[in-house]
C-alpha cells in the first residue's frame, strides 16, 4: 500500500491543536502506512504579537480563555483545566520556546520524539497549566518525553531549532496556511481545523485510491491570524 505524508501544521500554545494531535494519534494507530511529518505554525512568534493581537498580554488571557471553553468541548478527553489557568500567575506563554524544545526533540529523535514533547508541553499548559515559556518547565517535559536531556539541550540552546522553525513558517507560507490546526496531504489536500476521527480516515483512505485527486479543503475549528488578530472559532 501506497505511503502517504501528511503534513501536520500545529503550534504548542494551539488550544484546537490539543485535541487534534489526540486524533492524529488515532489516524496512526488505525493507518500506519500514514508518515506524519511535524509542522510548527507560530500564533504568537514573540510578546510584542499580543500587544497587536490583543491590546496587551494581561487582556490576552481572558479572551484565550473563551478560546479554551470552546476547544474543551472538541477535546474527546474534556483535559482542559480552565478555572486552574485563570488563577495561575504567570502571563499567556509565547509560542517560540515551547516550539523550539519540540523541534530539538525531533532533529534530535525524530518525529516520533517530536510528537512526544510536542504533547508533553500542551499537557503540561492545558491540563496542569504549567508555563510552558519557562525553561525549567520545558525541561521538565522533555524527561516525561524521556529524551536525552543533555544532547536535546544542547540542540534546544543552539541556533539549530531556530533555524528549524523557520523552515516550518515558511512552508507554511508557501501552502498560504493561516490557521491551526492544519493538515497537508501529499503536499495537495488541505484540511483545517479540528475534524472528527471518521473525517480524517475518509479523507486519508480517498487519497490513497487516488494520486491525481485535485487539491480540496475542509473546514473546522481552528485559530487564524487576520492581521494583528488572533481569530478562534
Amino acid at each position: 500500500m501506497n505511503t502517504i505524508i501528511v503534513e501536520f501544521f500545529h503550534d504548542v500554545i494551539c488550544s484546537f491543536c490539543f485535541p487534534m494531535s489526540y486524533r492524529m494519534r488515532q489516524l496512526k494507530q488505525s493507518l500506519p502506512q500514514v508518515s506524519i511529518v511535524h509542522r510548527s505554525f507560530a500564533l504568537v512568534s514573540n510578546v510584542r504579537d499580543f500587544d497587536r493581537m490583543f491590546g496587551s498580554r494581561e487582556a490576552a488571557k481572558a479572551e484565550i480563555l473563551n478560546h479554551w471553553r470552546h476547544a474543551n468541548e472538541t477535546d474527546d478527553l474534556h483535559r482542559f483545566n480552565i478555572q486552574g489557568m485563570k488563577n495561575a500567575d504567570f502571563p499567556f506563554p509565547q509560542s517560540m520556546p515551547a516550539l523550539r524544545a519540540a523541534k530539538a526533540a525531533g532533529l534530535l529523535a525524530g518525529e516520533d520524539a517530536y510528537w512526544d514533547m510536542f504533547d508533553a508541553l500542551q499537557y503540561a499548559l492545558f491540563a496542569q497549566n504549567e508555563n510552558i515559556e519557562n525553561t525549567d518547565i520545558i525541561r521538565q517535559c522533555a524527561q516525561k518525553a524521556r529524551l536525552d536531556i543533555p544532547a536535546w539541550e544542547s540542540i534546544f540552546q543552539s541556533a539549530a531549532s531556530a533555524t528549524a522553525v523557520a523552515e516550518d513558517l515558511k512552508i507554511a507560507a508557501q501552502y498560504n496556511i493561516h490557521s491551526a490546526p492544519t493538515l497537508i496531504i501529499n503536499g495537495k489536500q488541505s484540511i483545517s481545523g479540528v475534524k472528527p476521527l471518521a473525517v480524517l480516515q475518509t479523507a486519508i483512505c480517498s487519497t490513497i485510491e487516488s494520486f491525481e485527486k485535485e487539491n480540496t479543503s475542509l473546514s473546522g475549528a481552528s485559530c487564524t491570524l487576520q492581521g494583528d488578530t488572533w481569530e478562534c472559532d
